[in-house]
């Protein structure tokens, strides 16, 4: 049996080097990884697994000298899908470390989360449903049986809980030494008392690290470095964006409580009071997700490099009445007094989800940290995931959620992460309501010019990508009177549901105006090296678009940009505006993630540019069928233009506007395209000549309402890097046959020859009461004939339809003879379609057009079935 491995301290300024002989700092290495904590030892010992060995670890300190190993220790498996999927992964390793023989203190003791209120039930009954048929065994339980699971724990005010046998705990410190000790076995070299200095880069990628005691030059670079990874990406020579911060994270643990080991009592997570509380031997350590937190260090000076987990008078009596807390819930602790308590920062990140993946700024620059509170529950599926991505060259999950490259530099600005941070160590376990919980902290960064303005005219406003977007509008606000506000959330019908109606019957029946302004756009242009006698924009972009974009300058195309899996690395419209200058188009949340992918894909004699314009353009919908006419009488012109067309007109007094036919909603209009400084003056315009053909603001909710009915599917949950084109159901974004080769043809020619495993289905939910049932928000499960066959990703509610609508991906049963799914097995009279909300099972009709058409649409969301953009091309004439 293995022991645990012992590590040197470094005195001052000297150094040890772990696990050689050697007496200097390696001058080479394939991998340079900073922070010998969990994510670092792991992903060391994960690239091993993977056959590189090549592999240098450095730590300032000593190994296991941060914060990972001052954990909960606890493993947690009842989590939103994509987290789960990485915790399984982490469970997997430790269980296979524990076979091995060595000692990790890993038992399966199950955990218990408790529900003390209503909307509680429903969140944990919602979770539930999900996590049931995708392989995770647990259950819902009263008050008495809790009480048997944990006589300890107090259950006079729960109304019920979840239990989870597979819930573990570990020792986090063995678990991270035993990954040092295996790493070091197959080559991995370990410095301690080693700091780096600055990262640098040749050619836009990583080239080498400078550290106190010489240079390594290497290939990849993974700052695991946890709460110092933020001011380490700053010392690359670009700096690279790492939106993380420690917040002040209190636990306590108990004295001479003596309980029986034989047995461990389950871990318990009382979301409602914010606490967690495990068995550690014979005592109880509990720790708490404060509802507001405290950032760990004061907002001037950087982390402190000399750190260890403390406890000042003033932090103790800042715990009373935390602890008074833990003694409501297990009363035992009264008994003993008080207990050890101890302030151990964690690292948390802008929204609460853990970052990991390669930094937009540095190629071959990866990044892993922000734990938010519990490292040991993700870091050996991250060291996992990481090592395959480095190793394989691209993602082996759905990177989505944690991406490094979801965030912009805003968001590393010190003073918005202490500020944000103080709530989401709190939204650890509070109830999040869909589409209902916004952030308090860090607001008001980036605002459309008619912010104001929406503001006096009732709109609630939430944010994406740090974007101030109106959400709905509050029509009952009297000017000058207090804000509104978002009530509380619900899952049940929205308290404001009642004003978006009032929004849909306007863009239905009138005219909406919807501000936009959030969504990224890009310009790609020549170079300064641009070749006369090539279009070299025009072949950059044929070969990263699956549809044809050799279009007639003025006209639109809808495209997805592609990986080589075929699956979506963006969803976009491109405007050809001339012969080779060319304008997208892409989601809020692409702004760093899209540029950074295309950047790397440019050609390198630098014959094409781009320029990121998102903030130089306020973009307004302009919806409904009286929209024609509202923007005839503005522009003086003939806007009657054909479907996927632009114009540049001068809207009342502003010239150089673009007006684009489509509107991200399946309805008629138009999208405006306004130089932010002509911004107000076109909104007055619409507004005030709009007041005769009934116009009014609507908000982005109902918007997102709007595309769910006509079966758009959108980027972020519908399309992802593993969904593709012909999954999602939009053919016609796909050439197949264009001369020009594009990334992820291949793939899609051998799904298009092998027929399809999954396809996105729209639903409407029947036999349903809107008015008194919980509504499905997404994540909820799909059953066929009884049996699983897939997932929500989007619902809504359809006005048109006026029934609740989910949007899914669904495939054959795991026991089917054949993966291949198909119309007439999606449409099968004989098939049964039910979706689990909360526990309650509600039939549902499937379709695979768009149903409610209650305006005819001058874009995807009915033309789908008939419109296809024509792509003309040009004749060498015309290429000046």
């Amino acid at each position: 049996m293995n022991t645990l491995i012992k590590f040197a301290h470094p005195v001052g300024k000297q150094w040890r080097l772990y696990g050689t002989g050697n007496e200097g700092l390696a001058q080479t290495a394939r991998v340079v990884i900073a922070g010998a904590g969990l994510l670092g030892n792991s992903v060391a010992y994960h690239l091993t697994e993977n056959g590189w060995t090549n592999v240098v670890v450095l730590d300032q300190h000593i190994i296991g000298s941060g914060t990972s190993d001052f954990g909960s220790g606890t493993i947690g498996l009842f989590k939103p899908t994509p987290e789960r999927n990485i915790i399984k992964e982490s469970l997997k390793l430790y269980e296979d470390l524990q076979n091995a023989g060595h000692q990790i203190g890993l038992k399966k003791c199950g955990g218990i989360n408790l529900a003390q209120t209503h909307d509680r039930v429903i969140a944990l009954k919602r979770r539930i449903a999900y996590n049931l048929p995708t392989g995770l065994f647990c259950e819902f339980i009263d008050a008495e049986q809790v009480k048997k699971l944990h006589p300890l724990v107090n259950v006079d005010d729960i109304q019920g809980a979840v239990y989870v046998p597979d819930d573990c705990v570990a020792e986090p410190a063995s678990v991270l030494q035993v990954l040092a000790g295996l790493a070091k076995q197959k080559g991995v070299k370990y410095f301690e008392g080693c700091e780096v200095m600055h990262v640098n880069t040749k050619g836009g990628r990583v080239y080498s690290v400078e550290t106190d005691i010489g240079t390594i030059q290497c290939e990849y670079f993974i700052n695991c470095s946890g709460m110092w990874a933020r001011e380490l990406g700053l010392k690359c020579k670009r700096p690279v964006c790492i939106p993380a911060y420690p917040a002040q994270h209190f636990y306590g643990l108990t004295t001479n409580l003596n309980l029986p080991t034989k047995h461990l009592l389950p871990c318990v997570r009382d979301y409602d009071a914010h606490l967690y509380a495990r068995q550690i031997d014979g005592e109880i350590l509990v720790g708490w997700f404060e509802k507001e937190a405290k950032p760990a260090f004061d907002s001037i000076n950087d982390i402190p490099k000399e750190w260890k987990p403390h406890l000042d008078q003033s932090m103790a009596s800042h715990c009373g009445p935390l602890w008074e807390k833990a003694v409501d819930r297990i009363p035992l602790l009264n008994k003993i007094g008080q207990p050890k308590l101890t302030n151990s920062p964690d690292t948390f990140t802008p929204d609460g989800r853990w970052i990991f993946g390669e930094a937009a700024e540095v190629k071959n620059y990866f990044v892993a940290c922000g734990m938010n509170g519990n490292p040991l529950q993700g870091s050996g599926g991250i060291g996992k995931a990481l090592a395959e991505w480095i190793v394989s060259g691209t993602p082996t999950i759905e990177m989505l959620p944690f991406n490094i490259q979801r965030f912009l530099h805003l968001h590393n600005n010190r003073q918005y992460l202490q500020q944000r941070i103080r709530e989401v160590v709190g939204r650890q376990y509070a109830i999040l309501y869909p589409n209902q919980s916004e952030y308090k902290y860090s607001r008001k960064l980036r605002c459309s010019p008619l912010y104001s303005v929406l503001e006096q005219r009732g709109a609630v406003f939430g944010t994406k990508m740090a974007y101030e977007r109106a959400l709905y509008f509050d029509t009952d606000y009297t000017r000058g009177g207090e804000l509104p506000t978002m009530p509380t959330g619900s899952f049940y019908k929205p308290k404001f549901f009642h004003f978006m109606e009032k929004e849909y019957i306007a863009c239905a029946q009138h005219v909406g105006i919807i501000d936009i302004s959030s969504f990224s756009k890009i310009e790609i242009k020549p170079g300064v090296h641009n070749d006369g006698d090539k279009n070299n924009v025009l072949d950059y972009l044929q070969k990263m678009c699956a549809n044809d974009v050799d279009i007639e300058t003025s006209h639109i195309v809808h495209t997805g940009m592609l990986n080589e899996r075929g699956g979506y690395e963006n969803d976009c419209m491109l405007i050809r505006q001339n012969v080779d200058h060319f304008f997208m188009i892409s989601p809020s949340s692409q702004q760093t993630r899209i540029y950074e992918w295309m950047s790397r894909n440019l050609p390198k004699d630098a014959s094409v540019k781009l320029n990121d314009v998102t903030s130089m353009y306020t973009v307004l919908n302009v919806v409904g069928p009286k929209s024609t006419q509202l923007m005839s009488e503005l522009s003086n012109s003939n806007v009657k233009l054909q479907p996927f067309t632009y114009r540049k007109l001068n809207i009342g007094y502003a010239s150089d506007v673009m007006i684009m036919t489509f509107t991200h909603t399946g309805m008629p209009g138009y999208c405006l395209y306004i130089p932010s400084e002509y911004a107000l003056h076109v909104y007055d315009r619409l507004m005030t000549v709009g007041h005769d053909y009934g116009a009014r603001d609507v908000g982005t909710l109902t918007q997102r309402f709007l595309r769910i009915d006509k079966f758009i599917p959108f980027w972020g949950d519908e399309l992802t890097s593993m969904s593709t084109p012909f999954e999602a159901g939009v053919f016609y974004s796909v050439r197949l046959d264009k001369k020009e080769n594009f990334l992820g043809r291949a793939a899609l020619e051998r799904q298009k020859r092998d027929g399809l495993t999954k396809r996105l289905v729209l639903f409407h939910v029947e036999d349903i009461d809107i008015d008194k049932d919980v509504w499905p928000w997404g994540g909820e499960p799909i059953y066929r004939n009884n049996e699983f066959c897939g997932t929500v990703t989007s619902a809504g509610y359809g006005f048109a339809s006026q029934k609740l609508v989910c949007l899914g991906y669904i495939g054959r049963p795991s026991n089917s003879e054949s993966s291949v799914i198909t119309t007439e097995f999606i449409m099968d009279k004989s098939a049964v379609y039910h979706i689990d909300i909360a526990g309650g099972k509600f039939r549902l009709t499937q379709h695979i057009h768009p149903k409610a058409a209650s305006t005819k649409s001058m874009e995807e969301g009915d033309l789908r079935k008939t419109y296809r953009p024509t792509v003309v091309k040009f004749k060498k004439q015309f290429q000046v």
